[in-house]
């Protein structure tokens, strides 16, 4: 039985989110004149994390955080094999994946809301650095190039073992769901809402957030991160 699992406005997301992050450490390492399309990534960013934070409350079934956060004994469950959802509901965001998808989620918000403070004292200033006092500036510069940059490829790499475990050793695509949106599973699995008004709804909401961005990046002289 095929069933809609991720509706999409969230599978836009996914595919954006990791082609902001994609940039965001290419352009990051290359430093210069690339750090322009650094600043636009980060500020893509925002928008995008407006979106999925709005998203997890508004959006269809398995995209909102109440239907896949799960406490720690779920997730201890099923580690140890005994998946604690009935066999209709195990589509979405398995309750390890849950964990993997809150902790890419904070890492890169606070990879985006440090690099808004950051400065490097040479060329490089966040819209936001002027805000606060050097010393705070300097901490959460720290936090950005040197904490928060190896988060992200610890959580970028975990991620990609997870697929490709999947992918190898449980037969598991977990790609073409997010690529077309459905899944083969049981019987009585309810479908994710994938209406135009939702989809309306998701514009309405990234457009929100693009506007947050637009005024933050505005409240520097010299922007970027």
């Amino acid at each position: 039985m095929k069933v809609r699992v991720w509706d999409l406005p969230l599978r836009l997301f996914h595919w954006a989110l990791a082609l902001c992050v994609t940039i965001s450490i290419v352009t990051g390492l290359e430093g210069g004149n690339a750090m322009q399309y650094h600043y636009w990534s980060g500020y893509t960013l925002i928008a995008l994390l407006v979106f999925r934070l709005v998203w997890g409350v508004v959006g269809s079934r398995n995209a909102r955080f109440w239907n896949f956060v799960v406490g720690p004994r779920a997730i201890w469950r099923y580690v140890h094999g005994d998946d604690p959802r009935p066999p209709n509901l195990r589509i979405g965001h398995n309750p390890l994946g849950s964990l993997s998808v809150l902790a890419l989620l904070l890492v890169v918000t606070l990879q985006v809301a440090s690099g808004l403070f950051a400065n490097d004292e040479i060329f490089n200033q966040g819209p936001l650095a002027n805000y606060v006092s050097n010393r705070t500036s300097a901490i959460l510069t720290f936090y950005h190039t040197t904490i928060g940059q190896p988060l992200i490829y610890v959580l970028v790499g975990l991620h990609l073992a997870a697929i490709a475990y999947y992918a190898i050793v449980k037969r598991q695509n977990l790609v073409r769901p997010m690529l077309s949106g459905d899944i083969e599973t049981v019987a009585g699995a309810p479908a994710a809402r994938d209406s135009w008004g939702l989809r309306l709804l998701a514009l309405l909401i990234v457009a929100a957030g693009g506007v947050l961005a637009w005024w933050i990046s505005s409240l520097g002289a010299v922007g970027g991160y």
